[in-house]
């Protein structure tokens, strides 16, 4: 039996706990059982807040490699043609950011957006307005410039701009070539396809087009990205003869879905076979 008396009684702590059936009972000093007591609580609400956090931002595939001055560079991807690079310290790059590919809200802000022309699925303020921030520097052509009211690097075929000191945007012409599919995307609206040059390799993104001499005659191309669906960009055929013109050491098809015609993505690799090293990733 325990006996209760004025010296016992101040120093019982009586607790009831909602979650369970045991009814206690103890002689810990009050104070330092409060001062516990609110540390558990402070502990369960930082890892409920942060843990939460962690488990609710998105995943998506992602591919890491190594620069040639050494440096690690991850490829995110999320779909058709919006993709992210992130350079290490913090530096990260959305090429045509399109809100429905991605939760773009959980992402990192951009240090730089690359826009390769004003299609609805390249050009999207909605997702650009998320990402950038007032340092955020974006990268387009000239008639996605028209959409902006602050300052973009406008491109055109030829241009070179260097938005930071890590990294280097060289814009390339992007076309069609084939009768019957001009106008999707003309020459003289000059769109853009980009050499991104970070730690010395140098990655291509095509943007829209077909096998254009400017693309065929591109040389020292570590990766490319070229878009392959019919009938606005090229088809396997013609995406088989540019990686065979540029020789890129990587080679992602990308742009290849969202149409009735589905690309056929065995035949592509399987014609690259003993060409480069094809990786296929959810970039329909």
């Amino acid at each position: 039996m325990f006996l209760f008396n004025k010296r016992a009684f101040s120093e019982i702590r009586i607790s009831a706990f909602k979650n369970t059936k045991n009814f206690c009972i103890s002689t810990e000093n009050p104070y330092l059982y409060l001062v516990k007591r609110f540390k558990f609580v402070i502990i369960m609400a930082l890892f409920t807040l942060f843990g939460h956090s962690r488990a609710a931002i998105p995943a998506y595939p992602t591919d890491t490699i190594v620069a040639r001055d050494g440096r690690e560079l991850t490829f995110t991807f999320f779909k058709h043609a919006a993709f992210a690079i992130s350079a290490g310290e913090g530096r990260t790059i959305y090429i045509d950011p399109v809100h429905t590919y991605a939760d773009y809200a959980r992402l990192p802000k951009a240090d730089l957006i690359l826009v390769t022309h004003s299609h609805y699925d390249h050009l999207d303020r909605k997702a650009i307005d998320t990402l950038a921030t007032r340092t955020t520097d974006i990268v387009c052509d000239r008639t996605s410039a028209e959409s902006f009211d602050t300052n973009c690097h406008v491109m055109r075929p030829g241009s070179i701009v260097a938005p930071r000191d890590w990294v280097r945007i060289e814009a390339v012409a992007a076309y069609n070539t084939t009768q019957g599919h001009l106008q999707f995307h003309p020459k003289e609206r000059e769109d853009c396809g980009y050499i991104v040059t970070i730690g010395g390799t140098r990655i291509y993104i095509a943007g829209d087009t077909e096998p254009t001499p400017e693309l065929l005659a591109l040389r020292n191309i570590d990766i490319a990205f070229l878009p392959v669906n019919q009938p606005y960009t090229m088809t396997v055929e013609q995406a088989v003869q540019a990686v065979k013109a540029i020789r890129p050491t990587i080679f992602y098809p990308y742009h290849y879905g969202e149409v009735e015609q589905p690309t056929d993505l065995e035949a592509l690799t399987a014609a690259l076979e003993k060409v480069t090293e094809v990786r296929i990733r959810p970039m329909e």
